[in-house]
């Protein structure tokens, strides 16, 4: 697309956004608390057409007097004193249904007697083409079905004016041939800019409705991606039954704030879900970073995996990384002011899961199986500023992690097992057990 075309598509995009503030200021005039934002851009979709047209009858009451034919000036100005009541009785009374009404039998009836007066189609200038204006503005107003009996009216009158027409061409107006073609052109030009008001307030509103809708749909994108992993949140978008998938192997990552629950009970609610928040918002950056699925949070514990929804080789490595990560950054938390006491337990088990989505309200994505179980016990029996793991997870780590045993300790519901400390990347190549 050239850049005049989208400086083209701009403007009118701009014009069509101008239309609607305008018709919103006119819809005040007799809009009533309880309108809706669409109703009151009909209503000032109607005004605005009728005001324009009052100030096009205009032109035809003056032309008409200076041409001797006050009859045919009779009935233009009969629409413009119609239209000046009804708009002071609407804003006193806010009864947009009687000014709708109005102005759609106006619309109908007053071209057709225009036309009889000044003597048929050619010598009206074609005048019921404004008549044409009325089932437009009725479907606009009333919808499909309430309109069809005025776009019949309209018919029917066509039909009838067309089945006199040679008559009524017996005697016709004085106008000269001139104005005859300038007023046809006029007609033309009037009806077509009403036309295009009330579709540029379809339009606009259609653009409108489209970019709320995508809005929307990004929200709920955004929403979704926060409760679920991408590729399960495509899933569920796309099927309707149980999502629930076996993994050979991932490893899973427990953290706990130590002693958190204790000093929750002297802070501030306020404090509390402040606290939280930092760390936990860190950790969600961590996890990112280190190309991690965050689980969910229980209280002041973080759940994490790697290697599900997508399997990775490496899940392992990516888990250990995102665990000194996670130490680290509470450690630089715990180095602000008032906040020495903070520090963290982390535990790391590796191995076969089932991982699904569960519920239908407030639904969730997690883990379950033995490995998840172990791994929050190696968090639960950890050391502050620790992280812990199991006998397999410590030997499935590649050499440059550095570990060391902790020896056998004794595990609820696991009994006596034998588990390791992770240190960090080594200086050297070596890898410590």
């Amino acid at each position: 697309m050239t850049g005049s075309s989208l400086e083209a598509g701009a403007r009118g995009r701009s014009l069509g956004r101008a239309v609607v503030r305008w018709l919103e200021r006119l819809a005040d005039l007799g809009a009533r608390a309880e309108d809706t934002h669409d109703e009151r851009l009909r209503q000032g979709t109607l005004i605005f057409s009728a005001l324009l047209i009052t100030a096009l009858s205009t032109i035809w009451v003056v032309t008409y007097l200076s041409y001797g034919d006050p009859v045919s000036a009779a009935i233009p100005g009969f629409y413009q004193v119609i239209t000046v009541i009804g708009l002071i009785v609407l804003a006193r009374t806010r009864h947009f249904a009687i000014f709708r009404t109005t102005q759609l039998v106006a619309f109908l009836v007053l071209p057709g007697l225009l036309q009889v007066s000044l003597g048929g189609f050619v010598n009206s200038s074609a005048m019921i083409l404004w008549a044409m204006f009325t089932p437009l503005v009725a479907l606009a107003l009333l919808g499909i079905r309430r309109s069809v009996p005025w776009l019949v009216a309209f018919f029917v009158e066509l039909i009838v004016l067309s089945l006199v027409d040679s008559r009524l061409a017996q005697s016709p107006s004085a106008l000269p041939r001139s104005f005859v073609v300038t007023f046809l052109v006029l007609n033309v030009a009037g009806v077509m800019v009403c036309a295009y008001v009330m579709l540029s307030y379809f339009v606009e509103q259609r653009e409108r409705a489209h970019r709320d809708l995508q809005a929307e749909r990004e929200r709920s994108e955004r929403l979704l991606l926060n409760v679920l992993p991408a590729p399960i949140a495509e899933r569920l978008k796309a099927e309707t039954g149980v999502i629930a998938e076996d993994y050979d192997s991932v490893s899973v990552l427990f953290a706990d704030i130590v002693g958190f629950t204790a000093r929750s009970a002297v802070m501030a609610a306020a404090d509390v879900v402040k606290l939280l928040d930092q760390v936990f918002s860190a950790f969600d950056r961590i996890a990112d970073e280190q190309g991690v699925e965050k689980i969910k949070t229980i209280g002041d514990a973080y759940m994490l995996v790697g290697g599900l929804p997508t399997p990775r080789p490496d899940h392992l490595a990516a888990v250990a990384r995102t665990a000194l990560a996670l130490r680290d950054e509470v450690a630089r938390i715990a180095s602000q002011p008032g906040q020495d006491w903070l520090a963290v337990r982390i535990g790391i088990d590796s191995g076969p899961v089932v991982a699904g989505v569960i519920g239908r309200r407030k639904f969730i994505y997690d883990l379950w199986g033995d490995t998840v179980n172990t791994a929050s016990r190696m968090e639960s029996h950890g050391l502050p500023g620790q992280i812990q793991l199991t006998t397999r997870a410590a030997t499935a780590l590649p050499p440059d992690f550095t570990t060391h045993p902790r020896g056998t300790i004794q595990i609820k519901g696991k009994g006596p097992m034998q588990t390791f400390f992770l240190e960090g990347p080594p200086l050297n190549a070596g890898h410590a057990r």
